[in-house]
């Protein structure tokens, strides 16, 4: 033991759980929301080429990386800001707008890091629960914002139980927010969405400067373990964020890697992944209904399976048949999106499960 002072916030702290890791062959590892392909061969060049040079400094900023991103999103480089992952930069958000006993508002459940995010800022989280088929409750959202909220943090598609919201919905946020609070949008997922009533909040920016995007190139992209993830909004609020983000936060061959991914072609072949992402998990969605399973609508790279209390039954099930999910302890399992074959091992222990 040590007499050192540590904050009660951070020995409070609830523990963020990865997906396990696989530990042999033949085994499917469903449980981290990664893309079942590999990095694209112009993308891992680029990363190698880099490598040889990480005896210097990255570009602090990433300035190059950042530049490439507003071209993508036809927005000036001020208004984007990268960082090592969404975490990183949802982290550096709320420390830049959150004092001591500030609130911030999220819907829940959704993504684990957003109260550990919220506790590390000093602020307190307010969890408002989702609907009963896995959406934001977006009235009650609105309604638990009071004069102590600085933020509200909003996951579309949500992870981890997979609707997204609606251009509409995403605008009657943004309305029945006050200006004063910042509206965090995380799109972690939202190269896989194929409802065409899913609104891009990137397109709400000019007209709601307390709007905050984030984007990752962990997903679509191919690019989990080299953590690239980016920012968003307006210039002000941008430059308040960089100002507190960890200097030279995205290492040399992740640049090159993030603008090797920005390349017009990498882009079409990562549209062209998205696409038979999202109709494997429409055909494994579909195969679950089938079987009777009670599937929210699922706009990412994973669905989920509200099973309550027999959740680690259904996990240790699937792990069984060589599956790693993601179980969420008395709630439910998510399980990504796999390779065609890795979906079928899924519905075989799916249909087992049911004909116990």
């Amino acid at each position: 033991m040590t007499d050192v002072h540590i904050r009660s916030a951070v020995q409070t702290l609830p523990a963020y759980v990865p997906g396990a890791r696989s530990q042999g062959e033949g085994i499917a590892k469903l449980s981290s929301n990664e893309l079942p392909y590999p990095p694209q061969e112009g993308v891992l060049a680029a990363l190698s080429d880099a490598a040889a040079g990480v005896n210097r400094y990255p570009e602090m900023t990433g300035g190059a990386l950042v530049e490439a991103i507003a071209r993508r999103h036809s927005v000036t480089p001020a208004q984007v800001v990268v960082g090592n992952g969404s975490v990183a930069l949802i982290q550096h958000v709320l420390d830049t707008v959150c004092d001591e006993g500030d609130d911030v508002v999220l819907p829940w459940r959704s993504f684990e890091a957003y109260p550990i995010c919220i506790a590390v800022a000093g602020a307190r989280a307010v969890k408002v629960p989702l609907t009963a088929d896995g959406r934001h409750d977006l009235p009650a959202l609105i309604d638990a914002v009071t004069p102590r909220t600085r933020a509200l943090l909003a996951c579309t598609p949500n992870n981890p139980t997979g609707p997204a919201l609606t251009a509409a919905e995403l605008a009657a946020l943004l309305e029945g927010v006050p200006e004063r609070v910042l509206v965090v949008v995380d799109e972690a997922y939202l190269d896989f969405v194929t409802d065409p009533e899913v609104g891009d909040a990137l397109t709400l920016l000019e007209e709601h400067p307390n709007l905050l995007v984030s984007r990752t190139f962990s997903k679509a992209h191919a690019l989990a373990g080299m953590r690239v993830g980016y920012l968003v909004g307006e210039p002000g609020i941008i430059s308040a964020i960089r100002s507190v983000a960890t200097p030279f936060g995205v290492n040399l061959p992740a640049q090159a890697a993030a603008i090797a991914a920005l390349d017009p072609e990498a882009l079409a072949e990562t549209a062209r992944r998205a696409v038979a992402v999202a109709a494997e998990r429409d055909r494994v969605l579909a195969g679950l209904r089938e079987q009777g399973w009670q599937v929210p609508d699922a706009q990412g790279n994973f669905y989920w399976l509200a099973v309550g209390e027999q959740t680690t039954a259904l996990a240790e099930h699937l792990r069984a048949h060589g599956i790693l999910s993601r179980p969420f302890a008395g709630e439910g399992v998510r399980v990504s999106v796999g390779t065609p074959a890795e979906n079928d091992r899924v519905l075989a222990a799916t249909a087992a499960w049911r004909d116990r």
